[in-house]
């Protein structure tokens, strides 16, 4: 389709860049102290691109703008998931301590301006737009970890995501160069084409191609070894926002790299490449992020920091989708991405509640959490099962799609789903160190604390689909399963 055409199904974009301007605009007229106003704008714009993305205007799969970005019902999974999780961070962030004394306006105008820079990412087809929308999901994300200027973790956080955000991008980048050199274009399809065409006649610098775009998105979804800036950024970055980098980049982050390596290198069965077993590599990438992630995570003694490296090994257990190259691979990563969301965010926003009543994450102020706000206690308790995945919660239906498609890919990825599950075993340990000092230290208080009325009713509107999707997951599993479908045109 060209520009004019494509306008017609891509207004939920359109929403969020009008509302971006707007909200900008409002912050030149809202005094420092009614700035906070301007999240329900914000809101609002949000919820009307979730109407248009929800309403079925158009769900047929199609490329937009002469081949560019994709309009098809995997990227419009990934936008309702991004805009769901969007949602709950716009709520939360009144009502957390580290915004008390800084104007919102552009703070929300950024937040938006990143999730439209992930409704492209998620879409694209072409490496330059891929190059192009990854780079506004990054700068924005560099001035949201600094955002607290007078705080200096938080401007250590922004300088290290800078400087590994930059050098990623400079690998990713030349990957990309030296594919198009190959292949003389830059769309998806079209690579596709031209690489099977080679006939294994430059596999050498496919191979370096590959490794160095790998490295590119690999640095977004934190696997290892470009990990290395999670902690420190996670750490230093305002909770609201580490909580919001958790979820919904990472998401655009798989997005992203399922429709690369899908479109590319599907045809190519690039597990025949020469000299590297690519499905291995990845496997082997896989196990290293959940157990490095796992391992250090036993060792910290900020709630903060071990949830960033947490959100590591998560990372690790949702790449075991991606070395199968299947739908059933494809299906485990997604419905996990859903399940993970509400866990994730819910236990950021208890650290939220804990940062503003004691004013520290350390484990020793959660404890006893559970006699003193036993409301806190009960919520965490919830989220740290579901993100250990015991049953019957919703982590544990994540892992058990994904370990089951593993599983049916054959005996070869067994070994695969023995580390994932050992590695389980060993996040157990300091999940549960959580509850145990919550509520096995301490006695009965006589007066109960409790937090705000809205992050109570945020918490609550995540605990119970963490719950409830561990027992009646259906409609999510028909969700995701409809939403396999991606942009396959090469006309």
């Amino acid at each position: 389709m060209n520009n004019i055409q494509s306008i017609s199904v891509f207004w939920p974009e359109l929403t969020l860049v009008i509302t971006a301007i707007v909200v900008i605009m409002l912050d030149l007229i809202y005094s420092r102290k009614d700035s906070n106003r301007l999240k329900w704008w914000a809101i609002a714009g949000i919820v009307v691109a979730f109407w248009i993305l929800i309403s079925g205007f158009d769900q047929s799969a199609k490329s937009l703008f002469f081949r560019q970005v994709a309009f098809d019902p995997f990227s419009t999974f990934f936008k309702q998931l991004i805009l769901v999780a969007t949602g709950f961070i716009l709520f939360v962030i009144p009502r957390t301590r580290d915004f008390a004394n800084y104007r919102m306006g552009e703070f929300y105008t950024l937040i938006l301006i990143m999730v439209f820079g992930m409704f492209l990412l998620v879409s694209a087809i072409d490496m330059i737009m891929v190059y192009l929308s990854l780079e506004i999901v990054s700068i924005t994300s560099f001035i949201l970890a600094g955002y607290m200027k007078m705080d200096k973790r938080s401007n250590e956080a922004a300088l290290k995501y800078v400087i590994y955000g930059a050098f990623s991008s400079g690998l990713m980048l030349f990957g990309f160069s030296l594919l198009f050199g190959l292949t003389g274009y830059t769309n998806f399809h079209d690579i596709s084409r031209e690489l099977v065409a080679l006939n294994g006649s430059a596999n050498l610098a496919l191979i370096v191609s590959a490794v160095l775009i790998l490295a590119g998105f690999g640095y977004k979804i934190s696997a290892v070894p470009f990990h290395f800036w999670t902690p420190d950024v996670y750490e230093g970055a305002p909770t609201p926002v580490t909580a919001f980098l958790s979820v919904a980049p990472k998401a655009a982050g798989f997005g992203v790299l399922i429709r690369f390596f899908n479109d590319v290198f599907l045809q190519l069965n690039v597990g025949d490449i020469p000299a590297l077993p690519w499905p291995m590599i990845i496997a082997i990438l896989s196990v290293a992020t959940m157990t490095l992630g796992n391992l250090v995570a036993l060792q910290q003694t900020s709630v903060k920091r071990m949830l960033a490296y947490s959100t590591i090994a998560h990372a690790g257990y949702m790449m075991m989708g991606i070395p199968i190259l299947s739908q059933d691979g494809y299906f485990g990563i997604m419905i996990y991405l859903v399940m993970y969301m509400f866990m994730n965010l819910g236990a950021f926003f208890v650290v939220i509640a804990v940062q503003n009543r004691f004013g520290d994450d350390s484990i020793e102020s959660f404890t006893k959490l559970g006699w003193k706000m036993p409301f806190l206690g009960v919520v965490m308790t919830v989220f740290m099962f579901s993100l250990t995945g015991l049953p019957p919660t919703a982590g544990f239906i994540g892992k058990f799609y994904l370990f089951a498609a593993v599983i049916k890919a054959g005996p070869e990825y067994y070994w695969l789903v023995f580390a994932g599950l050992i590695n389980s075993i060993i996040s157990l340990y300091y999940y549960l160190r959580i509850v145990k000092v919550m509520f096995l230290r301490g006695e009965r208080v006589e007066i109960l604390e409790y937090p705000s009325k809205t992050l109570t009713t945020l918490l609550i509107c995540l605990a119970v689909p963490a719950i409830i999707l561990g027992v009646y997951w259906a409609p999510i599993a028909d969700w995701v399963r409809n939403s396999l479908i991606l942009y396959t045109n090469t006309l």
